[in-house]
């Protein structure tokens, strides 16, 4: 499929399953997989239609879903030995989207013999689509991200995340973190065009991450681990850093690793 038909696919799921459940959500149509982490009928019934679509166009792929994971963990492993995979997560944000906040988004992520290829988010309530294909660029509503320019002074960088650990203290010689958003499917768009200049994360998820990776790399930037090694599809360790430029890549991951251990 063409990369705008995938896009397409996103905005069908968003139309058609997702935006009618936004601030119109029954208790019952909301459950907990685990203490804190929330699902919503809104999510299964999105990551089906993306899935059984996917799957027709592409019959070969692995498709590596949030909540087909949550239910049979199996999925992980397969998707992680298999050449192309598609990575979904249906309603990222879903504690936003629940609370009514519009700070959500559906991602897809395309990934072929270990790189990602293409990816997309689309954040349905601000009518904001990001595209990104591996050594071609990255686009907003069809528009291209310009290359990103952080400060080189690590101490000046605009950092974001959503733990509160890192919220409640600092790393030395970093300025404050501020709150993060709340969905991979806002921060990493926030990144691609500037408004800060890293994200760190301690869940390392595929579906939050590949699709939001590819975008910030097509723009300059790059996502690592805190000791500066690859971040990819198949390990599983906590704490994930992005960054807008390679160089801040090392000092911004030592004074984070300093404080997380």
């Amino acid at each position: 499929m063409e990369t705008e038909e995938i896009l397409d696919l996103l905005r069908q799921a968003a139309d058609e399953v997702i935006i009618p459940r936004f601030r119109a959500l029954s208790d019952e149509q909301v459950q907990e997989k685990s203490p804190g982490d929330l699902v919503t009928v809104a999510d299964r019934e999105a990551e089906i239609f993306l899935t059984k679509k996917l799957q027709d166009a592409y019959p070969d792929a692995a498709v590596l879903g949030e909540e087909a994971t949550s239910i049979d963990p199996r999925v992980l492993e397969r998707a992680s030995q298999a050449p192309h995979v598609f990575t979904i997560d249906p309603v990222d944000g879903t504690r936003n989207f629940v609370e009514g906040s519009p700070d959500y988004a559906v991602m897809v992520g395309e990934v072929r013999n270990g790189q990602t290829v293409r990816s997309w988010i689309y954040q349905p309530q601000h009518q904001r689509a990001y595209v990104a294909e591996a050594g071609a660029g990255a686009w907003c509503n069809g528009a291209r991200l310009k290359p990103l320019d952080p400060p080189a002074d690590p101490g000046k960088l605009v950092g974001a995340t959503s733990n509160r650990e890192l919220l409640k203290q600092p790393p030395q010689d970093l300025a404050p973190l501020e709150e993060a958003w709340w969905s991979c499917g806002i921060d990493y768009p926030r990144l691609a065009s500037g408004e800060v200049d890293y994200l760190v994360y301690k869940n390392d998820w595929p579906w939050d991450h590949v699709p939001g990776a590819l975008l910030v790399a097509e723009v300059g930037g790059t996502t690592a681990r805190l000791d500066g090694s690859a971040y990819d599809l198949v390990t599983r360790r906590p704490w994930v850093l992005t960054t807008a430029s390679r160089q801040v890549m090392g000092p911004v991951g030592a004074a984070l690793a300093a404080v997380v251990g």
